[in-house]
């Protein structure tokens, strides 16, 4: 792009009497044939007693205003409404653009005073106004690319000490499925944090994968089949960042077990890990599979509780248990020579056990996918005890995509506490330390962690490395079609936010309060690929562009 086009004045500052400019927000006119859009970042040069500085705004919305009074004079005008007619008398008008204030060059908040000549920022302007110049080089994480009206580009940089730690972290993308690209996006911050790591702290951090959508993470270490095109690989270049895959070395994919002993899962990658539950590793993760079922009276948390403690101190009661058949249809819970339950074990009555059996049943017997067995085979692994063996600079896949539901919650709960184990009391016979960092990322997050009074032991796992996580190095890179669906504790620790294209019933909820209102009426209009990046460091949220990840993806 030309330094001239970067330079070219586009309209006037304007201030009146019942539209004031504020520190917070200003208005201008523009000059006649200037294209402007929401989310382009301009400058006006200030002057005062400091001398010289420049004010940077974000366009929110876009007015045109004319002399006439009111739409009825504009009627009248066309001779009663004649279309064909041309006006009796000429209006006077322009269109006057708003924009929200983003930073100040020498940080003078002084409202910008009237008929002060706009630009364009140029991409170094563009760096200042959102504070990325302040970030040190090697705390820059390509998070996408900004594109203007006038064809000027920048690249939009997140600082790494406000992703992984240590000032803030978390990342949470939302929007609707399919138009926001959540899983997409994840995929290419988590290469672009990779590939902007020098190689010795890249090898100190770990990164975990839940896949739960069809065969989508299931090649991230393979190439596309049919390639990029020319402009994808162009925004890859412009990002600064190599279009390639996950290195297949350092891929570890673990799928879940099947009825038939096969994985179960919509893509079959080689080589991979097979994993499933048995009793004796699950015996302390039952709360798990409990997380959706009511327990007003914590009768079912009783229960639970009697039974981890039983089976992990191998108690006179749980001698005979060693399978799920076993808890079953043998004491404590239930008498094979009489064939009824336990009227009374342990000061629980004999109903409350009566539901509990019910459950366990239904979600181990009835409908289940095949992922609990009552005795592990030699090629099937405990999937704690292997992340347990994390190594930094891999990344670990666990597809849970084909698994029910209450199945799905027992593996994310598992892999939440196995990781918040290793970081705070990490294993005494493990050889070498664990990644200073481990990134998480999820899908679906709001069935993990929903909004309500009521919160589930994975909730608050959840909620435990939102709040804590960061201390302890470990990431969170969450997605969900509705933020308003998730634990407000959880997306309010995440220090960025992505949103993608939204309905306006879901932008109006509080929980896009940081959001300007003129701002929310935009983010219902994003394009596919098109992104609001709201950051720690930056004053308002950008738009930005980002590239399709360099791996095959699986159609659904």
């Amino acid at each position: 792009m030309n330094e001239a086009k970067q330079v070219e004045a586009i309209g006037k500052t304007s201030a009146t009497d019942r539209d004031p400019n504020t520190s917070d927000k200003f208005s201008f006119w523009l000059a006649p044939g200037v294209i402007v859009n929401p989310f382009d970042i301009v400058q006006v040069e200030q002057v005062s007693h400091e001398g010289k500085s420049e004010t940077f705004g974000l366009v929110t919305i876009l007015e045109h205003r004319t002399d006439s009074p009111t739409h009825l004079a504009n009627f009248i005008s066309s001779d009663f409404g004649e279309l064909a007619e041309e006006p009796n008398t000429p209006r006077q008008g322009t269109t006057v653009a708003n924009a929200n204030v983003l930073s100040n060059s020498k940080d003078i908040y002084m409202p910008v005073s009237s008929d002060k000549v706009v630009n364009f920022a140029d991409e170094p302007r563009i760096q200042v106004a959102l504070g990325i110049d302040t970030m040190e080089t090697a705390d820059r994480i390509p998070a996408g690319l900004i594109m203007m009206s006038n064809g000027v580009a920048a690249v939009a940089y997140v600082d790494r000490r406000y992703v992984l730690g240590p000032e803030s972290a978390h990342v949470n993308i939302t929007g609707i499925s399919g138009l926001a690209t959540k899983t997409s996006y994840a995929m290419f911050l988590i290469q672009s944090i990779l590939q902007k790591t020098p190689q010795e702290e890249r090898d100190k951090i770990a990164v975990i994968i839940l896949n739960v959508k069809h065969g989508d993470l299931l090649q991230i270490d393979q190439r596309p089949e049919r390639g990029l095109s020319v402009e994808e690989m162009e925004l890859w270049e412009r990002l600064g960042l190599e279009p390639k895959p996950f290195d297949s070395d350092k891929v570890h994919y673990f799928l879940p077990r099947g009825r038939d002993g096969l994985p179960n899962c919509f893509y079959e990658p080689s080589p991979h890990n097979v994993y499933a539950y048995d009793l004796e590793n699950t015996a302390d993760k039952l709360d798990l599979l409990f997380a959706q079922v009511p327990d007003t009276y914590f009768t079912q948390e009783s229960i639970i509780s009697e039974i981890r403690e039983g089976i992990k101190n191998r108690e006179p009661d749980f001698r005979n248990v060693h399978s799920w058949d076993n808890l079953l249809n043998e004491k404590p819970l239930f008498d094979p020579q009489t064939h009824s339950a336990i009227r009374e074990w342990r000061g629980i009555k004999g109903s409350s056990i009566g539901v509990f059996r019910r459950h366990i049943r239904r979600m181990i017997k009835t409908t289940q996918s095949g992922v609990f067995v009552d005795g592990l085979h030699a090629h099937e692994k405990v999937l704690s005890d292997e992340i347990l063996k994390i190594r930094g600079g891999h990344v670990y896949v666990v597809d849970i995509a084909r698994l029910y539901e209450h199945e799905q919650m027992l593996v994310f709960g598992d892999l939440l506490r196995t990781i918040y184990k290793l970081k705070a009391e990490p294993p005494e016979d493990r050889e070498t330390s664990p990644p200073e960092k481990i990134i998480f990322f999820v899908d679906e997050l709001n069935k993990y962690a929903p909004k309500g009074e009521r919160t589930a032991p994975l909730t608050q796992n959840v909620l435990e490395i939102a709040e804590r996580g960061r201390s302890l190095g470990v990431i969170l890179v969450s997605a969900q079609q509705f933020m308003s669906a998730v634990h407000p504790r959880v997306t309010g620790n995440c220090a960025t936010k992505i949103i993608g294209r939204s309905g306006s019933a879901e932008v109006m909820s509080t929980d896009y309060g940081f959001l300007d209102k003129e701002i929310k009426s935009n983010v219902t209009r994003l394009s596919k690929g098109e992104l609001l990046l709201s950051h720690a460091v930056y004053r308002q949220p950008v738009k930005i562009r980002f590239p399709r990840p360099a791996y095959q993806q699986q159609e659904a």
